[in-house]
């Protein structure tokens, strides 16, 4: 299949509704072609690749026509594979785009990830060249964009009082609302919840890090999962876990709070990724442009992720 191409825009970054198609922007200083694929409803066969045959600066774009909302995509970046220098591009590893707004499934960790071979002296650092896309959750293509003008009653500020909250853990037990919902967006926005935070006086919300993530590498041989989230991948998705409906269902949690005069705030991460140091996954950052994304050790092969 082949898709008719016109240059687009570089801004916004990501992957967006525009005209008869979606607008690609991606960032990557260093890599030598970007290619956005394109896979059937159920994400599992690979249908497509489209390069990004566009750059302004180090912004890779291209718009894109025929390709409606609820796509599923991912990248793949072309580039040198060299280590000591920080890069540590492999088109064989389907990549999660940073800036997608929502995933097809949770992100789990998987040997086809890494983007070295896993079982030589860890610091060699060999190329992998598997593929990853089975294993990989696909970003969604979303739809026009809509924005809210719900916003809290006025409050005496002087009485404010911020609730902490994890969304899993808010609701899971809940026994007003349907297990389908508890511990999600979706079971916080419940009116049992809703009432529960006015009655105790909570004037607003902190939500704990609910942006799509992934299990540190340690935690699976022990039995172990993260359960906080402070460990993303998708920085502008939710968790598939705490939103099946993606921001939508967010969006509807956030105006049932602000229509109880309760004010929403979204704790992020942004001091480290799910992608560890060195020697972790390559799922989107790394493989895009590595050497820009994350800051390297005197030796260039290390991450200093703290």
């Amino acid at each position: 299949m082949s898709r008719a191409l016109a240059r687009g825009l570089p801004a916004p970054l990501g992957v967006t509704a525009f005209g008869n198609g979606v607008n690609a922007a991606v960032f990557s200083a260093h890599a030598e072609r970007i290619e956005l694929c394109l896979f059937d409803a159920r994400g599992e066969r690979e249908i497509e690749r489209i390069a990004l045959t566009e750059r302004s600066g180090d912004i890779h774009h291209a718009h894109i026509a025929d390709v409606p909302p609820g796509t599923l995509y991912g990248l793949r970046a072309h580039g040198p594979y060299d280590p000591l220098n920080g890069h540590r591009f492999n088109a064989a590893k389907l990549l999660v785009d940073p800036h997608a707004r929502a995933l097809n499934g949770r992100l789990r960790l998987h040997d086809l990830m890494y983007g070295y071979q896993r079982g030589h002296a860890d610091a060699d650092l060999v190329r992998d060249d598997r593929d990853s896309a089975s294993v990989m959750p696909k970003c969604i293509v979303p739809g026009p964009r809509r924005i809210t003008g719900n916003k809290p009653r006025a409050r005496n500020a002087a009485a404010q009082l911020i609730y902490e909250l994890h969304v899993r853990g808010f609701s899971t037990l809940h026994p007003f609302i349907v297990p389908a919902e508890r511990g999600t967006f979706a079971g916080l926005a419940h009116p049992a919840c809703v009432e529960h935070l006015t009655r105790v006086g909570v004037t607003s919300v902190e939500i704990m890090p609910a942006a799509a993530w992934i299990d540190e590498r340690h935690l699976g041989p022990l039995g172990l999962t993260n359960y906080w989230g402070y460990n993303p991948v998708g920085f502008c998705a939710p968790d598939p876990l705490l939103a099946l409906g993606g921001f939508a269902e967010v969006r509807a949690c956030a105006d049932a709070l602000r229509a109880a005069g309760i004010e929403v705030i979204l704790d992020i991460v942004l001091n480290h990724s799910g992608e560890s140091d060195e020697l972790g996954p390559t799922v989107s950052l790394r493989g895009l442009d590595n050497a820009s994304y994350y800051r390297l050790a005197p030796d260039k092969s290390a991450l200093l992720c703290q």
